[in-house]
């Protein structure tokens, strides 16, 4: 090739084994890629390399499993990638399992925080600023405890406990 093109050719197997070289050296075969899917197993989570190298190769797995004509390394490949792709599966399921528990209590705090704002504006006419404060601070009472406050206690009462 021209020396202007500046390409050049990469023998996979012969990198260095370091963390700059991973993200090539999982391209390889053999035991070239089974150590560098080791390597990138031992990476801590939250790692950017780990995180976006396992979702590629979680991609990749996915995407030879659906060709039609599977070859015998094709297979081979497969049975490499398939933990990373099932570890990648379980972390993203996980993710999604407490990002919708997050999503739940946030909207759980919400309806709670309304319906003490209703119940404060039915029982005293109107919220001004001073009912408005005290809001927050009831909603993290207990049920029975919130309950009993917002049935019989007075609006003096009510400042008073939650004002600071």
């Amino acid at each position: 090739m021209p020396e202007f093109q500046g390409t050049a050719i990469v023998a996979i197997n012969q990198l260095p084994v370091k963390q700059d070289t991973l993200w090539l050296r999982v391209l390889g075969k053999g035991q070239t890629q089974d150590q560098a899917i080791l390597e990138l197993e031992a990476l801590p989570r939250g790692n950017p390399l780990r995180e976006n190298l396992t979702e590629l190769l979680a991609n990749w797995h996915v995407t030879i499993q659906f060709r039609e004509n599977i070859d015998e390394d094709d297979q081979e490949l497969i049975m490499r990638l398939s933990p990373v792709y099932l570890r990648w599966r379980e972390d993203t399921l996980e993710q999604g399992r407490q990002e919708g528990r997050q999503e739940g209590l946030q909207e759980g705090q919400q309806k709670i925080r309304q319906m003490i704002e209703n119940f404060l504006n039915v029982r005293f006419g109107s919220l001004d600023p001073e009912l408005l404060a005290i809001i927050e601070p009831m909603s993290q009472l207990s049920p029975e405890e919130l309950t009993s406050l917002l049935l019989n206690a007075s609006r003096e009462e009510l400042l008073e406990r939650f004002s600071e």
